[in-house]
């Protein structure tokens, strides 16, 4: 069986995802698995020891994206089976255009955790009655000498996502005499890193940000003693190494994007009237979802989870 999965637009749907792919290998006994996908998607998956091909879907910048997705249908070639984890137009396009017959495109019809929505997608294709194990990628952690935590003050999706840089900059000066402190951040997310940066005290850590790419990342993730993130891609990461991590809601709903059958996970939140408002900008200006979450707060339950290792 030869099939070909197009993944989530977004790093941590990706990882989310994972569940319902390795359920869906299991089910159709694949031997070849081919991915295609956004960049971070892509580069997250690729080394899974089912996957042969990987194609990057770079359409979306093209002058004429109808075109270059017929381009890469024909790179794709025929499969199997195909299964889209995305709903887009240009899904169902892509897909058809590979001449493959038999092909599935998500739809969120199932109330619950992302990660049951895409495995009750796969079900539902099946007739099956699976449930989503852990999240697993497939990259070795990286060996840190001492203790190491990791902090993580972006989000993609918006400001009203991300924890204050003074906060975060506070809980690293303070845990830093437990261990040493890495600053995780993508390309974009660099001037929040500077910013904490600027306000460390302390001389025992390392800013990454903008420095990994996306295995490197994962890598660097999978060997962290603790950490501590906003409701992000890198959260899910963690999630899928087991890592203890302290997630940090405000906007969005843990319901729905918390951490995956994470043992060592605490969510933290405020239990506002106004939240999960799912805005990415707070609407009422006051921000108090992460206002109130204070660092005093943070730093006790990472110590928590600290001497528990």
């Amino acid at each position: 069986m030869k099939i070909l999965i197009e993944l989530p637009t977004w790093l941590g749907d990706t990882v989310m995802a994972t569940s319902a792919i390795e359920n869906l290998i299991k089910i159709t006994n694949a031997q070849s698995v081919t991915i295609v996908g956004s960049y971070v998607s892509t580069e997250a998956l690729k080394n899974h020891p089912k996957i042969t091909q990987v194609f990057l879907d770079n359409t979306k910048s093209q002058k004429n994206r109808l075109l270059a997705a017929y381009r890469l249908a024909k790179q794709i070639g025929k499969h199997n089976l195909a299964v889209s984890f995305r709903s887009h137009f240009f899904s169902k396009l892509l897909t058809f255009l590979t001449g493959t017959k038999k092909r599935f495109i998500y739809k969120n019809t199932f109330k619950g955790h992302q990660v049951e929505k895409y495995n009750e997608f796969i079900n539902s294709i099946f007739k099956t009655d699976l449930t989503p194990d852990r999240l697993k990628l497939y990259y070795k952690p990286k060996r840190f000498e001492k203790i190491t935590i990791g902090i993580n003050p972006g989000a993609t999706y918006g400001s009203a996502k991300r924890w204050y840089p003074e906060y975060f900059a506070e809980t690293a000066n303070k845990l830093g005499q437990y261990g040493d402190i890495v600053i995780f951040g993508g390309p974009k997310e660099t001037d929040i890193a500077d910013d904490i940066e600027k306000m460390l005290t302390i001389k025992n850590y390392k800013n990454l940000a903008g420095k990994t790419d996306i295995p490197s990342l994962i890598k660097n993730i999978a060997g962290l003693s603790l950490f501590i993130t906003n409701d992000s891609g890198p959260m899910h990461i963690a999630t899928a190494y087991q890592i203890p991590t302290i997630s940090i809601f405000g906007p969005t709903n843990p319901k729905e994007t918390n951490q995956w059958q994470n043992p060592n996970g605490i969510v933290v939140k405020k239990d506002l009237q106004c939240a999960p408002c799912m805005k990415r900008v707070c609407p009422i200006k006051t921000h108090d979802c992460m206002k109130l979450i204070k660092p005093d707060e943070i730093i006790e339950l990472s110590k928590k989870l600290l001497k528990n290792q």
